[in-house]
């Protein structure tokens, strides 16, 4: 009999919510064929069987919160005696309350996440949690998933109440259908108390505002006939606390500078072909505006930068973010780690690489963690610019917009003439506690000045 475990999904990952069991009990399993779908507060993965055989016993159930380590199912292999696994499954199961919350690792200073201004950025490993990077056991000595939590913090359920939910899971665990419920009840419970006077009442209750988990209310909208509700994944959920707390901590600027890009366009253009034929990849222009990233943080390595609390945190790595849309819509942030150390050619690569693993739900969480500077490329949507909201607990993002052929003064020997140029805009937002104009301003002008002094001989 083979234990399935859960695996080690990275270094402050310590635990995961079942989100789908693909297999069921009795089921035949080939080797490497996805048998569970998990979900961390960084990313959702398949976990697939190493071996072939029949999943003989499910040891949880979904939205239960699992460890890592901890043996998941138990999976009947060729030569394995059939009744001898599932009578020892109860009774080597271990429990949450077994494994202790000091385990977890602390969370890596991402998202979707993860676009357009305010949706360059996703969910990312960085400032979705808490410091811990697991869920710790709560006052009331219970365990709530990431999910449940994200979920509570949305609507205001404070802990207080999350402890007077009834719960359906495994040894009494509060899960998603409990905790929606509770919300259902609460919002119905003001209909059937009865109702102020109405001079004593401006408002009718339908109108009050509903607590957003940031410490103020926000205004409830009127629900007309033939509206639809619809409950915001997990994943649009935490981008949406992500951007709210991004907004509330960091006072945002941004400074916008115009490119001319032609030579890089005309380059681009000329060894695009050769370049695919002979690495079978695509050189896109992400990879090229990386690398005029890096250079520039090189020259300028205060944008690099992170704040705690009234400490200045300077990089050494430098691990550049590129916001990446997925199919569900959402946003995430896949890293490339240590983007300095790249040729042009090995940054194309990696870029391919992370965005075919975004697009197929296959980022690890140590593929979205670790980012100190991100980009987003607006521009593929077809946006001129953009006002992007910073990716925490970094200090700035620089948005992308779409090339463009444009009508240009330009100046020679004989006199200034109007040609057709490419151009396109930089959007550079910057924290504007550790990152003034001057500094915001010169970061994207230098950008702007390596992606205009594009050699046309360059050889790649």
């Amino acid at each position: 009999m083979f234990e399935l475990t859960m695996p080690k999904m990275g270094e402050s990952v310590a635990e995961a919510t079942i989100t789908q069991w693909l297999k069921k009990e009795g089921e035949t399993i080939s080797m490497d064929e996805s048998v569970l779908t998990i979900a961390t507060d960084k990313v959702d993965s398949d976990i697939p069987s190493p071996v072939s055989g029949v999943l003989i016993k499910c040891l949880f159930q979904e939205n239960e919160v699992i460890q890592v380590g901890q043996v998941i199912a138990h999976i009947q292999t060729e030569g394995d005696a059939p009744a001898a696994a599932p009578v020892a499954a109860p009774a080597e199961t271990p429990t949450n309350k077994e494994v202790s919350p000091a385990a977890a690792v602390p969370s890596a200073p991402e998202v979707m996440t993860s676009a357009s201004a305010a949706a360059a950025i996703s969910v990312s490993a960085e400032a979705v949690k808490s410091s811990t990077g697991a869920i710790p056991r709560e006052s009331d000595g219970r365990f709530y998933s990431p999910l449940v939590r994200s979920i509570a913090e949305a609507e205001g359920v404070h802990e207080d109440q999350l402890a007077t939910i009834q719960g359906s899971g495994h040894e009494g665990r509060v899960t998603k259908s409990d905790l929606l419920q509770f919300i259902k009840q609460r919002s119905q419970a003001p209909a059937a108390t009865p109702a102020p006077t109405a001079a004593a009442t401006p408002a009718p209750a339908a109108s009050s505002p509903a607590p957003s988990g940031h410490g103020f209310s926000a205004p409830k909208p009127t629900v007309f006939p033939g509206d639809e509700l619809v409950e915001m994944d997990r994943m649009r959920s935490l981008i949406s606390d992500h951007m709210v707390m991004s907004k509330h901590v960091s006072p945002h600027v941004t400074s916008f500078v115009e490119a001319d890009v032609t030579n890089l366009v005309l380059w681009r253009n000329k060894v695009k072909g050769s370049y695919e034929k002979r690495e079978n990849d695509k050189l896109t222009f992400t990879p090229i505006f990386m690398e005029a990233v890096v250079k520039a943080i090189k020259d300028f390595p205060n944008i690099n930068v992170s704040i705690d609390g009234k400490t200045i945190v300077k990089h050494k790595p430098i691990n550049l973010g590129m916001a990446t849309a997925l199919p569900s819509g959402n946003l995430i942030v896949p890293v490339i780690k240590n983007a300095d150390r790249f040729s042009l050619s090995g940054l194309a690569k990696a870029v391919n690489e992370l965005a075919d693993k975004a697009r197929n739900n296959q980022l690890a969480p140590d593929d979205i963690q670790g980012g100190t500077y991100t980009v987003t490329n607006v521009g593929t949507f077809g946006n001129v610019m953009g006002t992007p909201i910073i990716n925490q607990p970094q200090v700035a993002i620089l948005a992308l917009g779409a090339i463009r052929k444009m009508p240009a003064v330009l100046e020679t020997p004989s006199g200034d003439v109007i040609a057709i140029r490419h151009k396109m805009f930089l959007s550079h937002s910057y924290d504007h506690r550790v990152v003034d104009g001057a500094l915001g301003g010169m970061f994207v002008r230098r950008v702007a000045d390596y992606l205009e002094q594009w050699d046309l001989n360059r050889e790649i």
